[in-house]
Parts: structure tokens; C-alpha cells; sequence
């Protein structure tokens, strides 16, 4: 029986996995003209190479149209028809094709829980084989010390005892793919990696049963561990990467409470709302469609669309998104959009077609990984059937292509890129800036560009009461004295500004939208927008003025305006001035008013800053400067950033953003100071620099070693220590970047800031 196939049930069984024809076509969806979307988890994809035997597959199947494989989450996208001249397709032939290239699918449902047994599996494996290593290391010591022939051969036993269970154990996700490679009739990196284990402990085992004097178990697990621990982290980055898709998905409400016809309402799963159904939507709940406003009135939380911290007031006929929080009133809302085209649902598209797109920066490196297992297979063949030939001692040409495989590993190669990737995160960390992604750092080196978020990166997010216009001093006291009844930020803005509060009100009440009233005797006070306190609007209130204004009345006449406005962030000024001065390009993009963007760059300096842009049209500015062959770094704090942060060439957001947009950046920073950007991109292109020389180290190491194993004069053990030694050295090489960031961090220090950045703009 094949490992995959369709049982007389319907059922698609894989690897004791069972998937029914009803779950996959539950799991398609419709795109129209006859198409249809599959979404599959394959938890197994781990390179390029990996991505082109996938997508090749499913391009053979006549019916499919588009495949794509995700490689940052695991995943493929199979858009195919659901028709042929021959009839309706069955799309459990999709999955069949992926299980014949050797490669698992699943569900999506069953993603999340795979991959943290994957993980687990892993980390299990790691400490096994490290166990393993350092109890076979503690034996060889005393072999290499001059044991007799006796205890020699007891030690070796043992070795092999303890090496056995390890190698099958902890090798086996290196067996499992390099043999589902082989019988495929293709190759991988997994294949010499199992070919030098295998042969290592086989030679080492012969050598124990006829009392030879070397044995090469300590090299064999040791090899097989240092390999364990590159791949469980590679796996435990890429699930990172995916924690701000599952973020957004958490935002996302569940149901939705829809009003019949005769008022009844009732719960469904938000999947079922259809465009022009009713929902209710109480306050503090989230909205589940994009929708229009038919009755009610409510402030919202719009920083999923705007990044703005400031509700909104909405009433009838005020469009809505999906994900905004209703604030302080119960609404009615008509759906104009299914929850699969919703707002929320296209931010987290579009993040994970920004994430399917930074696989290519692997590219290169997994080309070079693919030429690796040929070029390693015909050197060590080549130098058996040498030696047996020309030599005729075919035990020892065997040695000798055991020594190929293991100096030949890449492991120097492998750690040229992550050494240093530890040594710049932890030189980060202690800056205040921890790095979510090792390939952050290669691409933070490589930018010319940097777009700034407004509210909460350049400036703290949070309103500041600027400006008073008062008939009298008592009249800030009054409107404490109100604003203490409220959560709104405008409130709690007052509240900080003064610690005077004398009035005292017979009873509050809050209007959703309009502000605080106040009763005390016979008068009405009333604390909010312009209309709510004086029924009229007043020309500072206006889109155009780039300062919010709350109004006092009394009885309907106007008491006090009070005006509020942003502060620029500490450092804001000067990393800008320093960007400037190296010549990096700035652009601010903002969901704010253009005008109260207008105000920021002017404080600043600055000389383009876009406002009022979507989350979609962020991404779009991000694409036209790619477009335009810019590397873009994009520093945000918001939802709404989230997809600009995840389509940027790097990201990074400040400790206070929003739990999405600190997931989808690559780096977080912990200080309050946003001079933090120019240090790590110093620390960043220092990095590069240490890495380009960590190649160099590498490639030169494998052109002086090979040559030697191929001649014969390396055994396993020479081998193995020549592979552990070209390693130790990448390794003291990018311990070398400590040092270089703090010689040459002077042009990026830190400056006292000016004195006005701690007042509002």
C-alpha cells in the first residue's frame, strides 16, 4: 500500500492522518469562473528546493491553475477549476500529489497543532543526541588519554551502545527525508548528511568488532546534534513569523448577533452573515463585517484601520470595518461585505502575501544548498573507488569517503550567517531592541530608505492638552471635575493636565459621541465636541485645523476651548537629522489628517508625508518605492501598520504598539528614545560585513580541507575536528562584532535631545 490514497469511504489517509472529501471541500472556497482555492499546511517545507518540487507537482495536475508555497508559514495556495472536459475534479487529488513528492499536507485546522508537536519533537531530538555526545566525548577522552587495548574496546562498545539509539532517534528527521528524496529519485541536503552518520558509525562499529584502535562515535553524534540545533531554530523562527497572522485572527470576532425581521435576534458563526443582514453590536464588543451604521450612535476604536488612538463618533449611515471595537453605544449595523472580504480579512492577505515574498532572499542560498549534495556525493564516490582501485584497500577508501562526507559538511557554512546573527541580537538586546528574525539583520543592512508611522513612533500617541481659551482660571477645574467620569483619551488628557478639580455635580452621564453632562442645580454643563456643548460648530474644530478641540459650556454658552495635540517622541528630531545627513530617504505614512501630518513633518523637517492612507494604500507606497529599487525600512506601531510592517523590506516597532503590529515587525525596541533606529542599522551593516568575511572563512576552509581528506590524509576523526575547528573559527570571527560596534558607534551616538522635543509640537 502507497503511504497516501483515497479509501472506499472517501477518505483520504496520510500518515495516519485521515482527511475526509467533506472536510476538503469545506476547506476550498470559490473565486469565481469555476475556480476554486485550497489552503494546505505542509509542515515539512524547509528550503527552495522543497518549494519547487511542490509547486512543480501540482502544476502537472491539468486542472490546477496557480500553486504557490508559502515557505515563511508552511503553506500552499492551489487555485484549480472545478471542472474539466472530462467532468467535476475531485481535490483530493491536490493532496495525493503533494504525498507523492514525499511531503505531508494537512488542514489548516490542523496546522497549529502539528507544528508545536513538530517543535516538540525537535527538542526532544536535540536533547538526546546532546546527551549523547557528551557522555561519548567523556569516554574518548579517556581513549585519546592511552587506554590499554582492553578498556579501550570497552569504552568503544559503550560508545556504540550509547550512539545507536541517539543516531535513530535523533537522526531520523534527516533519514525520513533524505530516503523520501532518494526513492523519489532526487536529492537533498539531508542525503550526505545521513550518508556521513550512517557510514561513520557502521566504520566506527567495524573498527570496535575487530579491536581497532580509532572509533568515530563522538564525531557522528556530535555531528548529527550541532545539525539538530540549526533546524530547530529555523523552525522556531518560522513560527514567530506566523504569530502576527494568528494575532490579527484572534481579532477577529467569532459570530455575529443578527436581527430578524420580527426583531428577534439570534448568534451565528460569522461566517454565515451575509451581505445585507442586520447585526446588533453591544458596546465593547468588536464589529464582525465591514458594514453601514442604520441605527445607534457609538464611539469606535479605528486603530486597526487608521493607527489613530482617538475614537471616532459614528452614527446613521457611518461605515464601519471589521475589527474596530465599539466603544460606548449599542449599534445597529447592515453587513455590505462577506467576512472573508472584509477589512480585517485583507490586512491579513495581504501580510501573508508579503511573508510568501520574503522567501526569496533564500534563494541564493538554497541554490547553493542544492549544487552542495552532488558536488559532496561525486567527491566522495570519486575518492572510494580511487583509493579501492588504485590502493585496493577498499576499508580504507572507505574511511576516506567517510572523512569527505563529514569535512565536507557545511556546518562552518551553516553558521556563517547564524553566529552572527546571535552576536548583532544580543549587541541589539542590550541597546533595547530585540530581534524577532536572524534574516532581519542582512536586510536592515541593505536599506536606503526608512518610512515612519506618525502617531505612537514619531510621536508618543497620546493627546496633550496644548492651548486653553477660558473666561476665567476656575474654568480648567470644572472641566477636570467633568472629565474624570470618562475614559475617553481627550478625558484622561484633561484629567493628567491639572490636579484641581472643585466642582461637584449632582449627577454625570456620558453621551456616546458627543461628550460628558453635567447637572449641578439648575445648570447644565456640558464637556465635548463643539455641536454636543453648544449645539453649533466652531471654525477650530474644523478637518482643516491640525489640533482637536474639546469645548466647556454652561448652559449652552461656551466657557473654555481647550486644544490638544501629540508629542513628538524623544530622539524623533534627531534620527531624522541623522537619516537625513547619510543620506537615506524619509517619507512619513500616516492614517491621521493630512493637515495634522502636515504639522509633525514640519517640526521635524521633513519633506514628504503622506496622511489619511488605508493599511492597503501604506502597502502600496511600500511597493512603489520597492518598485522603484528602494530597500525600505518600515518603522510602525499600529494594526493598521501591520501589513506595510510585514511587506517592507525590514520592520521595526516600538514596545508600546499593539500586540499585531510588534508581531509583524522584525524587530522590537524597548526605549522610549527612537535614536534606537540609526544604532541598530549600524549594528545591522557591521553584521554584513562580518558575515561576508564569515563566507569567505568558510569557502577557503573547504578548498584547503577537501583536497587533504580526498588525498588521504584526514581519518573521520581529523575530519571531524577540521569541521569543528572551521566552525569554532566563524564563530570567533563574529565575536569580533562587540568590539567594532563600540569602536565605530561614534557617528550614530546619542545626543542629549533638544530641549523643545519634550514639549508638544
Amino acid at each position: 500500500m502507497s503511504c497516501c490514497g483515497v479509501n472506499a469511504e472517501g477518505v483520504l489517509a496520510l500518515n495516519s492522518v485521515s482527511i475526509s472529501a467533506e472536510e476538503i471541500a469545506l476547506a476550498s472556497h470559490p473565486l469565481g469562473e469555476g475556480l476554486q482555492q485550497l489552503d494546505l499546511s505542509i509542515p515539512d517545507v524547509h528550503c527552495g528546493e522543497c518549494i519547487v518540487t511542490i509547486e512543480t507537482a501540482l502544476l502537472r495536475l491539468p486542472y490546477v491553475r496557480k500553486a504557490r508555497v508559502n515557505l515563511t508559514s508552511r503553506r500552499v495556495s492551489c487555485v484549480y477549476s472545478e471542472h474539466t472536459p472530462d467532468g467535476p475534479i475531485d481535490p483530493a487529488g491536490i493532496i495525493e500529489a503533494i504525498n507523492a513528492t514525499g511531503y505531508r499536507a494537512n488542514l489548516l485546522a490542523q496546522a497549529d497543532s502539528q507544528s508545536e508537536k513538530n517543535k516538540n519533537q525537535l527538542l526532544l531530538a536535540v536533547g538526546v543526541s546532546g546527551f549523547a555526545a557528551a557522555n561519548i566525548m567523556l569516554l574518548s577522552v579517556s581513549v585519546w588519554s592511552g587506554a590499554d587495548a582492553a578498556t579501550r574496546d570497552m569504552f568503544h562498545w559503550i560508545s556504540a551502545m550509547i550512539a545507536a539509539p541517539a543516531l535513530i532517534y535523533a537522526g531520523r528527521f534527516f533519514f525520513r527525508s533524505a530516503w523520501n528524496a532518494l526513492r523519489r529519485g532526487r536529492t537533498n541536503m539531508d542525503v550526505p548528511i545521513s550518508l556521513a552518520v550512517t557510514l561513520s558509525y557502521a566504520v566506527s562499529l567495524w573498527e570496535t568488532m575487530h579491536h581497532g584502535e580509532h572509533a568515530w562515535f563522538d564525531a557522528t553524534v556530535s555531528l548529527l546534534f550541532f545539525l539538530l540545533i540549526g533546524r530547530t531554530l529555523d523552525h522556531i523562527m518560522r513560527d514567530k513569523a506566523r504569530s502576527a497572522i494568528n494575532g490579527l485572527a484572534r481579532l477577529a470576532p467569532r459570530g455575529a448577533l443578527l436581527v430578524s425581521a420580527d426583531g428577534s435576534r439570534r448568534y451565528v458563526a460569522v461566517e454565515e452573515v451575509k451581505v445585507g443582514d442586520e447585526i446588533a453590536i453591544a458596546a465593547g464588543d468588536r464589529i464582525p463585517v465591514d458594514g453601514t451604521v442604520f441605527g445607534g450612535e457609538s464611539d469606535l476604536d479605528l486603530s486597526i484601520v487608521t493607527g489613530e488612538s482617538r475614537p471616532v463618533s459614528v452614527s446613521d449611515g457611518a461605515e464601519v470595518s471589521s475589527g474596530a471595537m465599539n466603544l460606548t453605544g449599542a449599534l445597529l449595523v447592515r453587513a455590505t461585505r462577506l467576512a472573508r472580504n472584509s477589512l480585517l480579512a485583507e490586512i491579513m492577505a495581504l501580510m501573508e502575501a508579503a511573508e510568501g515574498g520574503r522567501a526569496r532572499y533564500r534563494l541564493i542560498a538554497d541554490r547553493a544548498a542544492s549544487l552542495y549534495s552532488p558536488v559532496v556525493h561525486i567527491l566522495a564516490l570519486t575518492s572510494f573507488l580511487a583509493w579501492g582501485f588504485l590502493g585496493g584497500d577498499w576499508k580504507h577508501a572507505m574511511l576516506i569517503a567517510v572523512a569527505v562526507l563529514i569535512i565536507t559538511c557545511p556546518c562552518a557554512l551553516g553558521l556563517a550567517v547564524p553566529v552572527v546573527q546571535v552576536v548583532a541580537a544580543g549587541e541589539l538586546f542590550r541597546k533595547g531592541v530585540m530581534v524577532k528574525d536572524g534574516s532581519a539583520l542582512e536586510r536592515l543592512a541593505e536599506i536606503d530608505t526608512v518610512a515612519f508611522d506618525k502617531t505612537g513612533t514619531l510621536t508618543l500617541g497620546s493627546p496633550r492638552l496644548v492651548n486653553i481659551q477660558a473666561t476665567n482660571d476656575s474654568d480648567l477645574a470644572t472641566a477636570v471635575a467633568l472629565a474624570v467620569h470618562s475614559r475617553h483619551p481627550l478625558s484622561q488628557a484633561l484629567v493628567r493636565s491639572s490636579s484641581s478639580a472643585h466642582s461637584i455635580f449632582d449627577r454625570v452621564r456620558e453621551t456616546a459621541g458627543g461628550g460628558l453632562e453635567a447637572f449641578s442645580g439648575d445648570d447644565v454643563y456640558r464637556l465635548g465636541s463643539a455641536a454636543f456643548a453648544c449645539g453649533q460648530s466652531h471654525g477650530a474644530s474644523g478637518s482643516d485645523n491640525p489640533l482637536t478641540e474639546v469645548v466647556l459650556s454652561k448652559n449652552g454658552a461656551t466657557l473654555a476651548h481647550f486644544f490638544f495635540d501629540d508629542t513628538l517622541r524623544p530622539g524623533a528630531l534627531e534620527t531624522v537629522s541623522r537619516l537625513q545627513s547619510t543620506s537615506f530617504q524619509i517619507v512619513m505614512v500616516s492614517g491621521d489628517r493630512q493637515s495634522v501630518v502636515n504639522r509633525t513633518a514640519r517640526a521635524l523637517g521633513l519633506d514628504r508625508a503622506l496622511g489619511a492612507l488605508t493599511p492597503k494604500q501604506k502597502v502600496e507606497e511600500i511597493a512603489r518605492l520597492s518598485e522603484g529599487g528602494h530597500r525600505v525600512l518600515m518603522v510602525g506601531d499600529g494594526i493598521n501598520d501591520a501589513p506595510a510592517l510585514a511587506a517592507a523590506h525590514v520592520s521595526m516597532a516600538p514596545s508600546t504598539a499593539s500586540d499585531v503590529g510588534r508581531q509583524a515587525a522584525d524587530l522590537v525596541f524597548f526605549s522610549d528614545r527612537l535614536d534606537i533606529v540609526p544604532q541598530a542599522i549600524h549594528v545591522a551593516r557591521q553584521s554584513a560585513r562580518l558575515i561576508r568575511q564569515n563566507f569567505a572563512l568558510a569557502i577557503g576552509y573547504n578548498v584547503l580541507a577537501v583536497p587533504i581528506a580526498i588525498a588521504g590524509y584526514a581519518t573521520p576523526l581529523i575530519a571531524a575536528i577540521a569541521m569543528s575547528t572551521s566552525s569554532l573559527i566563524v564563530v570567533a570571527n563574529a565575536l569580533r562584532l562587540s568590539r567594532l560596534a563600540a569602536v565605530t558607534a561614534a557617528p550614530w551616538k546619542s545626543t542629549p535631545a533638544v530641549a523643545y522635543e519634550a514639549n508638544p509640537i
